[in-house]
């Protein structure tokens, strides 16, 4: 039993840092890239006026959300392989 919890203490302490590493990393690519950041935000933010906004832009509010929600998609699997990459390099 002793041998058990010791087991699961190591693997939940090894996950714990290793995710918190992976979070440093992200935050470090993010300030690495300040323009890919605030490209995320900026989306973020639009997505989130258009998604309040009562016109429907003659049709293209639905798929500009969409197409907006897919590029901020992208630009965080863009980090996320950068810090992933950066790690791997360690």
């Amino acid at each position: 039993m002793k041998k058990l919890v010791l087991i699961l203490s190591v693997v939940i302490f090894l996950g714990t840092t290793g995710f918190v590493l992976v979070q440093q990393n992200k935050r470090t690519e993010a300030a690495k890239h300040p323009r890919v950041e605030n490209a995320i935000k900026e989306l973020e933010s639009a997505i989130d006026y258009l998604e309040k906004a009562p016109d429907d832009f003659g049709g293209f509010k639905a798929q500009a959300i969409a197409d907006s929600k897919k590029a901020v998609v992208s630009l965080k699997r863009a980090l996320n392989y950068r810090a992933k990459d950066d790690n791997m390099k360690k």
